[in-house]
Order: structure tokens, then C-alpha cells, then sequence
């Protein structure tokens, strides 16, 4: 891709979110969320693989229905009630509809089967993107309308959080792997959005750290399956020794910074009465865990079968930038004891 093709694709990118995110009316957030679509479709096809064009197509068609749901949904609701206000949107059966499109359009459960599978055919800068700066836009819509519909809210986070987990077992490629952790953090965030919208936008800035991290992770070891995860020790070994860390904090154990959310989301269920709620959501925690811990195992534990020169790339000089690793982990690890600073800042 040229220069200015990536410079205009990028600055599109950044359009359709503030648009989106900056807008009260439905159609300049419709609008928005399309500039948001056709701009990552270039980087997305920008490697000419059939399984590129492949998830390209998946994402398109699946985008496509959710923003026609939407935009009828929107135009609907306008009609009978003549207000066209994001936060004024009164009609239960339009919002609900609207829900859903938003639900579609961020890979929540059960309307989350494209994304792993988009993910899959993509290189891993534009599955970062993917995974986090794309959620972005549907994420703050659903930010303004979270009071409308309780009962579905509720039923698609504790969804997310149980497929998220339990799609995740079965696979060993890493970037479905991160695919179903994108639905399964999602759903946490699903679960809380009703009630304390404040904590749901910090557990998403918590899981874009995690996730910039973990992606950089496998784009600098050059690794795409849980096998390729072993050699990974014999590329960057610092870099390999501060992984499992990472994949711990995303499963939520403290005293790491994946910690923080999941405590407060669990903290606030349980302040509103849903112990059965919360318990579930905990519970089902674990199969993500699981997962995680897998990673972690072949990362440290499992050498793969090599001859000596094999286990000595780590001597070479690494030209790679890794100021950004550095940064995204420190964060994704050592969050945790600054939290009072963090509940000061986004609660007050």
C-alpha cells in the first residue's frame, strides 16, 4: 500500500470513530460507523492471500447487515416518534433492534461467530485494529443507550463471557484464540454498561492495553500457533519471559492490572443484587483461564525439539522498535496499584 493510500486510510479510520462518538443524531453516527467499515477494508485486502479476501468478504457482509439494522431501526424509530436524539430513542422494540446491530457489529455472543474467523485470515497489525480501535464507535453508542434494556444486556454479556471462554479451548491458532477473548472481555463490559457506564469504559481502555500488547507480543515473535509459541524463548527470550505475565493479566489474576476491572465489575453486580449474575460471570471466567494458562505453559515449560544452532537467534541484533512493548506492558502488569488514582479519576 502506498503512502498517501495508508495516511487517507488512516485518517478515515479516525473520522468515522469521532463522528460516531461526537454525534447525538443517528444518521451522523450511522454515517460514522460506514466511514469506519470501507476505511479498514484497504488495509484489511492489502496482502493479496485468498484467506485475506476471504475475511474481507465475511467482515463486509456481516457489517453491512448491522448497519441496515440500524439505519432501519433509526428511521423507524423517527418515524413514530419523531425524534431522531440518540439518547431520546423511547421505542422498546426499535431499541432492541438497535441493540442487536451494535451487539453485531462489536462480535458479541451469540452474534460473534465472524469475528474469530475474520481474524484468523488477517496479519496481526490489522487484527490489533480490529480487535480494538473498530469496537470503539458501536462501543460508545451502546454507551448512550445502555439504560434502555436490561434483561438483553445482561443475557448478551453473560453469553459473551461463557462462548468467549469455551470457543477459546478447542483452538490453537492465537489469533482466534484473541478473537474470543475480545468477545469474552466485551461481555464484562456488557454486564456493568447498565449500571455504572464509567466502569465499562475503564474496563475497555484495560482491555485495549492488554490486547496491544498481546498482539505485539506475536507480531514480534513471528508467531500464529501455540506449537510456534515454544521457539519463541530462542527469538526474544525477555520478551518470552514477560508473556505469561501478560496472558495471567487477561485472565484476570492479581496482583496484575487484568485484575482491576473484573474486581470492580464483580463489586458493583454484587452492590445491585445480581449475586447469581455475578457468580455466573465469575465462574465462567475460568474457561478463559484456562486458555490462557495453556498459552502461558507452552511459553515456558515446552521446549520444542531443535538441534543447538537453532537455539541461538537471540544472539543476533534485533533492529525492531520495542519501545511500544515496553510501554503497553509495563501498563498491562503494574496498573493494579494505582487503582484508587484510577476509581478517583473516572468516578468523580
Amino acid at each position: 500500500m502506498s503512502f498517501y493510500m495508508m495516511i487517507m486510510t488512516t485518517f478515515s479510520l479516525m473520522l468515522g470513530t469521532l463522528i460516531t462518538i461526537s454525534s447525538s443524531h443517528w444518521l451522523m453516527a450511522w454515517m460514522g460507523l460506514e466511514i469506519n467499515t470501507f476505511a479498514i477494508i484497504p488495509l484489511m485486502t492489502q496482502k493479496h492471500r485468498p484467506r485475506a479476501m476471504e475475511a474481507t468478504i465475511k467482515y463486509f457482509i456481516v457489517q453491512t447487515t448491522a448497519a441496515t439494522l440500524l439505519l432501519f431501526a433509526s428511521i423507524s424509530n423517527a418515524w413514530l416518534t419523531g425524534q431522531w436524539d440518540i439518547q431520546q430513542t423511547s421505542h422498546p422494540l426499535l431499541l432492541t433492534l438497535i441493540i442487536i446491530a451494535l451487539a453485531l457489529k462489536m462480535g458479541l455472543a451469540p452474534l460473534h461467530a465472524w469475528l474469530p474467523e475474520v481474524l484468523q485470515g488477517l496479519n496481526l497489525p490489522t487484527g490489533l485494529l480490529l480487535s480494538t480501535w473498530q469496537k470503539l464507535a458501536p462501543f460508545s453508542l451502546m454507551y448512550q443507550i445502555s439504560t434502555s434494556n436490561m434483561t438483553l444486556l445482561i443475557i448478551f454479556g453473560l453469553t459473551s463471557i461463557l462462548m468467549g471462554g469455551w470457543g477459546g479451548l478447542n483452538q490453537t491458532q492465537l489469533r482466534k484464540i484473541l478473537g474470543y477473548s475480545s468477545v469474552a472481555h466485551l461481555g464484562w463490559m456488557m454486564l456493568v454498561i447498565l449500571y455504572k457506564p464509567t466502569l465499562a469504559f475503564l474496563a475497555f481502555i484495560t482491555y485495549i492495553i492488554l490486547t496491544f500488547s498481546m498482539f505485539l507480543v506475536f507480531f514480534f515473535t513471528q508467531s500464529t500457533t501455540i506449537n510456534s509459541l515454544s521457539m519463541a524463548s530462542t527469538k526474544i527470550p525477555i520478551i518470552s519471559a514477560m508473556t505469561p505475565l501478560i496472558l495471567l493479566s487477561l485472565g484476570g489474576l492479581p496482583p496484575l492490572t487484568g485484575f482491576l476491572p473484573k474486581w470492580l465489575i464483580l463489586s458493583e453486580l454484587t452492590k445491585q443484587d445480581m449475586m447469581i449474575t455475578a457468580t455466573t460471570a465469575a465462574l465462567s471466567a475460568l474457561l478463559s483461564l484456562y486458555f490462557y494458562l495453556r498459552l502461558s505453559y507452552s511459553m515456558t515449560l515446552i521446549t520444542s525439539p531443535n538441534n543447538t544452532p537453532a537455539t541461538l537467534p537471540w544472539r543476533t541484533l534485533h533492529t525492531q522498535n520495542t519501545l511500544p512493548l515496553t510501554i503497553s506492558t509495563t501498563m498491562s502488569l503494574l496498573l493494579l496499584p494505582i487503582s484508587p488514582s484510577a476509581l478517583a479519576f473516572f468516578f468523580h
